[in-house]
C-alpha cells in the first residue's frame, strides 16, 4: 500500500456516506459531533470480526465481510426498536493486506449504510502481526425510555420471531462442505444469500416497539442461545412448539440432502439476524398486521408462562429443555481441562 494511515482512511472512507442528518461534525476531526433530538436517547454497540474465527476466504468475500461487520451491530440496534444512525469502523491490518482487498471490505461498508441510512462518522486504521480484525460500531437513537429490552417478557406474553431463521448457517454449512449431496441451484443461491448478506430487522424493531412489545433479542449465535437469553433475563420460562418455528424450505431439502433435522440450523446455526421476543396477545396482534401490510413475516412460536429456561414441545407430544448451545467464544472448560 502506498498511503500513510490518514491517506489510507480519507481513500477508503469516499465510498461511505459521510454526511447525514444528525451529524455536525463528520469525518476530518479528533472526533465527531452528533446530535440528539429533543426526548430521544441513545443506543450504543459494538461488534469484532476477525479473519479465521468470523469469516473465511471460502465463505465470505470482503465485500461480504463489510457488510456484515455493519449488518451485525445496525441488527443490535434493531433489536431495542430503535433507528441505526451512525457508524464507526477500526480496522486492524496485517501488512500483508491488499490495497484491492480493503477497497472492496469498504465497498461492503458503503452498501449496508447506504440500505440502512447510516451515516459513517469515524473510526481507526493501525497495523497488527496477527489477522484482519474489523469492528463496527453503531449509534441509534430511540424515544426517551421505549427500548426493547432482554428483561421485559411477562407471564401470557406470546413469544415471536421474524423472517426464517437456520438459513445462515446452513449457508456457512453449506460453504465449508459441499459434499456429494444434491442441492439444487435455487438452493444452493438461497442459502448462500442468507450467509452472505443477512438483513437486520429494523422496521420490524420498530413495529414491535410502537406496538407494545415486552421484550426482544437478535438472533447471533442460534435461536436456542437468544431464548435463554430472553428467558434468563426475565426470569420467566418459555415454552415453544417446535411446527411452528419458521425455517426456510431451502434450508429444510438442504438438511434432509444430508439426514439431518432442519431445526438444528434454526436452534443452533446463528447469524440470522432476525428478531425474537414477547408481546402481550393484541399488540402481537396489531404488530403482525403492521408486519403483514409492508411483507414482514412475523411467526407466533410459543409464550411465556412461570418457572425458568426454555421448553420444546414437539409434535408427537414430548418436550424437552432446549440449552443454549449457540456460538460461544469463551465456553466453560471442565475442571480437567482447567487443569490441563
Amino acid at each position: 500500500m502506498t498511503f500513510d494511515e490518514f491517506g489510507l482512511i480519507e481513500h477508503l472512507c469516499q465510498q461511505s456516506p459521510r454526511q447525514g442528518p444528525h451529524v455536525r461534525v463528520g469525518i476530518g476531526d479528533d472526533a465527531a459531533v452528533l446530535t440528539l433530538a429533543v426526548g430521544e436517547e441513545q443506543l450504543v454497540t459494538t461488534d469484532t470480526l476477525v479473519a479465521g474465527v468470523h469469516f473465511l476466504p471460502q465463505t465470505l468475500s470482503m465485500e461480504d465481510v463489510g457488510y456484515k461487520a455493519v449488518v451485525s451491530s445496525v441488527s443490535d440496534v434493531a433489536a431495542m426498536g430503535g433507528e441505526p444512525r451512525h457508524v464507526l469502523l477500526a480496522l486492524a491490518i496485517p501488512e500483508n493486506a491488499a490495497l484491492l482487498d480493503l477497497e472492496a471490505l469498504y465497498e461492503g461498508v458503503a452498501e449496508a449504510c447506504r440500505e440502512y441510512r447510516c451515516t459513517l462518522v469515524g473510526g481507526d486504521v493501525v497495523h497488527t502481526a496477527g489477522p484482519l480484525v474489523i469492528t463496527s460500531t453503531v449509534l441509534g437513537g430511540i424515544p426517551a425510555g421505549t427500548a426493547l429490552l432482554r428483561s421485559g417478557a411477562q407471564q401470557g406474553d406470546v413469544v415471536f420471531v421474524t423472517g426464517r431463521v437456520g438459513g445462515s448457517g446452513a449457508g456457512l454449512a453449506l460453504l465449508v462442505d459441499p459434499g456429494p449431496f444434491a442441492v439444487v441451484p435455487e438452493d444452493e443461491w438461497v442459502l448462500q444469500s442468507f450467509h452472505r448478506r443477512p438483513k437486520a430487522q429494523v422496521e420490524a424493531g420498530l413495529i414491535l416497539r410502537q406496538e407494545g412489545a415486552h421484550s426482544c433479542n437478535d438472533i447471533t449465535d442460534g435461536l436456542a442461545s437468544e431464548l435463554n437469553e430472553l428467558a434468563t433475563a426475565s426470569r420467566v420460562r418459555l415454552r415453544v412448539d417446535a411446527q411452528r418455528v419458521p425455517v426456510a424450505s431451502a434450508v429444510r431439502n438442504f438438511a434432509r440432502a444430508r439426514g439431518q433435522d432442519p431445526l438444528i440450523y434454526a436452534w443452533y446455526g446463528g447469524e440470522d439476524y432476525q428478531l425474537v421476543g414477547t408481546a402481550p396477545p393484541l399488540g402481537f396482534a396489531r404488530a403482525l398486521a403492521r408486519c403483514a401490510s409492508v411483507g414482514i413475516e412475523l411467526t407466533a412460536i410459543g409464550r411465556v408462562e412461570a418457572g425458568d429456561g426454555v421448553v420444546v414441545e414437539w409434535e408427537d407430544g414430548r418436550q424437552d429443555v432446549l440449552a443454549a448451545k449457540g456460538y460461544n467464544h469463551f465456553p466453560q472448560k471442565s475442571e480437567a481441562e482447567d487443569r490441563g
